[in-house]
């Protein structure tokens, strides 16, 4: 299947934004080292990509919420069928579809964005001047210099961590310039990736299901990770790509969050007559403020009653009456 189509659409968009910044008087030149019209035009292919899947977001925050909601549930489904895991299964499965809930909706909008990372890629690394193939999907001559030669501090945004020196050099760039630039790049990607992924696993909590807990694991620590390695051969401009669509992401589950909070299922054993303590406050660092626990009223001392068969006692009379002797 030919992926035509994606470059087509990638390139549309970079150069539609590139061609509006430039009307509106962003220079084309470079500015401290940096072409800011080509790298605006990077960030808000972000923007406009992130607009069209909003939706898809939404949806992927209800689905989210759909899964917390059946844990108890899924937990009880656990013990019942320990030790059968084809009939946990089923009955798993059948459970989500009875109450709608997709486990894969969490990273459908992840899924969704891997075509446009991979057309920006594929974009940015044909953005050699000895390319001879300058007007592929739909760019001009002048264009595809422009771009060729457009740079982050002074580090062309084709340029990448593991370029060799032969590379850089046809690009007319310092290795040292784009080893630095790239390297502080790709480690702002991994912290962004992990920041994204700790946020919501902070708001919502670790799943009760053995694999979305392994899912989530997988997006905490094993994307973070391979980005080590995948980061040196990312072209520059496709990090500014990912870094931004990070902040992107933290700017939007934090509003979503905020708006729409998590509820906090009860604890179980609770004491009857004690107030359960407040959750605490979890930030994006996972610093957490322990809210004070509300203190029960004191309970009114209880007065013994009279014992079977006893006679009333009047505590008026015989007040002030001396008491009998006995001789």
């Amino acid at each position: 299947m030919s992926l035509d189509w994606i470059y087509y659409a990638i390139s549309w968009i970079l150069l539609t934004w590139h061609s509006a910044w430039d009307a509106i008087g962003v220079p084309v030149d470079a500015v401290i080292g940096t072409n800011w019209a080509w790298i605006l035009a990077i960030i808000f292919l972000v923007v406009t990509v992130r607009v069209i899947l909003f939706p898809v977001f939404v949806k992927q925050i209800k689905s989210q919420r759909a899964m917390q909601a059946l844990q108890p549930k899924v937990k009880e489904l656990q013990e019942k069928h320990k030790g059968d895991r084809e009939t946990l299964q089923k009955e798993m499965m059948e459970l989500y579809r009875k109450e709608k809930a997709n486990p894969l909706m969490g990273c459908l909008p992840m899924f969704l964005q891997i075509p446009v990372f991979l057309g920006l890629f594929h974009t940015l690394k044909r953005l050699n001047p000895d390319n001879p193939g300058k007007t592929l999907y739909g760019w001009t001559v002048e264009q595809f210099n422009s771009a060729s030669n457009a740079s982050l501090f002074t580090a062309p945004i084709s340029g990448k961590f593991g370029s060799t020196a032969e590379e850089l050099s046809r690009l007319g760039a310092n290795t040292g310039t784009v080893k630095v630039v790239a390297g502080i790049l790709v480690l702002i990607m991994i912290a962004t990736t992990y920041l994204t992924s700790r946020q919501m696993i902070l708001k919502t909590g670790w799943a009760e299901d053995p694999q979305q807990r392994m899912v989530q694991r997988l997006m905490l620590y094993g994307i973070p990770l391979s980005l080590l390695v995948s980061g040196a051969i990312f072209p520059i401009g496709v990090i500014i790509y990912w870094v931004t669509n990070n902040l992107f992401t933290l700017g939007q589950q934090q509003w979503v969050l905020r708006k729409f909070p998590p509820l906090v299922p009860p604890k179980k054993n609770a004491t009857p007559g004690k107030s359960p303590v407040q959750p605490a406050k979890t930030g994006l660092l996972g610093r957490k403020t322990a809210q004070p626990a509300v203190k029960a009223p004191a309970a009114a001392p209880k007065v013994a009653g009279p014992k079977p068969g006893a006679k009333p006692v009047n505590p008026k009379k015989g007040a002030g009456r001396p008491a009998k002797r006995q001789g």
